[in-house]
């Protein structure tokens, strides 16, 4: 890191508002850690007569079904953005400023980095392609670098329906998480019933949907904050899990496994909610104890803020640097593809993870500046309007709403379009280009309106109670 990068860091640290929950930055950072590393851990590299190929360690070591519930915690990530973006949406309603105005500089964050890397995906199989490459190694290789993709979707989803659900939660209150764990549950029971219906589907939105909630539920200090009644929601949800899993019909992992009946992910089942509550129950734990230490260590809440100004990119581009280390090691034989849980497979995991983290580095380091450029502020007026942008207020709203659609359907159907040669480009075209059409048209937004910011350091903090 160069001396005006980390004097840069540092300035942004010092300027953290008092009222900021630094915590929640915190627990982004791991979140999203341990996707990737528990990702990385999984890929399973075969060199055979079939060329170069791969599937998931939980195919081959039904042991490490269990560790899934130290990698899982997409849930938590949900949990965070719920607060975080509770937090920022009550902010920018406190001054006065359109809810279109909200949604624009929410998508620039993750709409931008996300079009980098299609275009890049996009241009890099079409390339090798014209070269001659393989054309299944090559549908391969994107599909494995899109899988991030499937979570984007969810979390636009979410953004786009943070206004009205946000207003429901001041209604209810945490009845709101309550219910929606409730739908999960009706959904598995349709599951169990009615094997072939398409209504237990409904839980890739409705479980994410509990989790978020439940962060605003969080923010707004409506969560236990005892040390013993923390312990209690982590012991109960531990508790559900194994009567779920071990003594009841759930599989242990909570990640897919291949050839298996039933999933704990697709779609989300209420073990995985049990999961949650869990991760839930340990989060508000430690929540006094984190945040002292952020506020009392400097260094460890710069690396922290590090680590936020490039997480949406360590996120997007950590399975293209497991792409870019297969072709450069596997394919040309300098590390060797051992069978999984033989001894050389495991002496193997230490420099797999250390080349892993330097290739990823060196992508961050390319495009992570397409996450942090600081961009001004955009202007807001009290009211409906946002000004800048001409025309009627409704007409930006729809524009918004589309952007934010086409985006997230666009997200959701390259991540089920499977591992199939879809042509030039490596990912379904349709898709791709539905969702450049709502990036386009939310970048258009953005230009009318003016640039943009990401919201500042001041728009995640308690509303009431903590």
């Amino acid at each position: 890191m160069t001396a005006p990068r980390l004097r840069e860091l540092r300035d942004l640290a010092a300027a953290t508002p008092q009222r900021r929950v630094r915590y929640v930055d915190l627990l982004r950072a791991v979140a999203i850690t341990a996707v990737v590393v528990g990702h990385w851990l999984a890929v399973v590299v075969v060199a055979d007569e079939r060329g170069l190929h791969g599937h998931t360690l939980l195919a081959d070591l039904p042991w490490t079904h269990a560790l899934t519930w130290l990698f899982q915690v997409i849930p938590v990530f949900f949990l965070v953005g719920g607060f975080a973006n509770a937090a920022s949406l009550h902010r920018w309603r406190e001054r006065g400023a359109a809810v279109t105005g909200w949604l624009l500089a929410r998508s620039a964050r993750l709409v931008s980095p996300t079009t980098v890397l299609l275009a890049t995906l996009c241009g890099a199989a079409a390339l090798a392609r014209l070269a001659g490459a393989d054309p299944v190694l090559v549908a391969t290789a994107v599909w494995l670098a899109a899988i991030p993709l499937w979570f984007l979707a969810a979390y636009l989803a979410l953004i786009l329906l943070t206004p009205p659900l946000y207003a429901t939660y001041q209604r209810m209150g945490v009845w709101l998480p309550v219910l929606l764990a409730g739908l999960v549950a009706a959904g598995d029971a349709v599951r169990w019933h009615s094997p072939g219906s398409a209504l237990p589907f409904a839980n890739f939105l409705l479980a994410p949907l509990v989790a978020y909630t439940a962060g605003f539920a969080w923010q707004a200090g409506h969560l236990p904050s005892r040390p013993c009644a923390c312990a209690t929601v982590l012991v109960g949800g531990l508790g559900a899990l194994l009567l779920l899993t071990v003594a009841g019909p759930y599989p242990v992992s909570m990640i897919n496994v291949p050839g298996a009946v039933v999933q704990n992910s697709s779609p989300p089942t209420v073990a995985l909610l049990a999961l949650a509550s869990a991760q839930l129950g340990l989060v508000l734990l430690l929540y006094e104890r984190g945040e002292r230490l952020l506020r009392e260590r400097a260094r460890v809440w710069v690396a922290v803020v590090a680590a936020n100004t490039v997480i949406m990119t360590v996120f997007l581009w950590h399975m293209s640097a497991v792409v870019l280390v297969v072709l450069a090691l596997y394919a040309t034989g300098v590390l060797p593809a051992a069978p999984p849980g033989t001894a050389s497979w495991l002496l193997t995991r230490l420099p797999w993870l250390a080349l892993l983290s330097v290739m990823l580095a060196g992508l961050v380091a390319v495009f992570g500046r397409f996450e942090t450029i600081p961009a001004p502020r955009l202007a807001t007026q009290r009211g409906l309007a946002t000004p800048g942008l001409p025309g009627s207020p409704a007409k930006w709203t729809a524009a918004v709403i589309f952007g934010y659609a086409a985006t997230a359907l666009g997200l959701a159907g390259i991540a089920s379009a499977g591992r199939v040669d879809h042509g030039l480009f490596g990912l379904a075209t349709v898709p791709v280009l539905v969702f450049f059409a709502g990036a386009a048209l939310l970048r258009t937004a953005r230009a009318a309106g003016g640039p943009v910011s990401r919201l500042g350091q001041g728009d995640i903090g308690p509303v009431s109670g903590r």
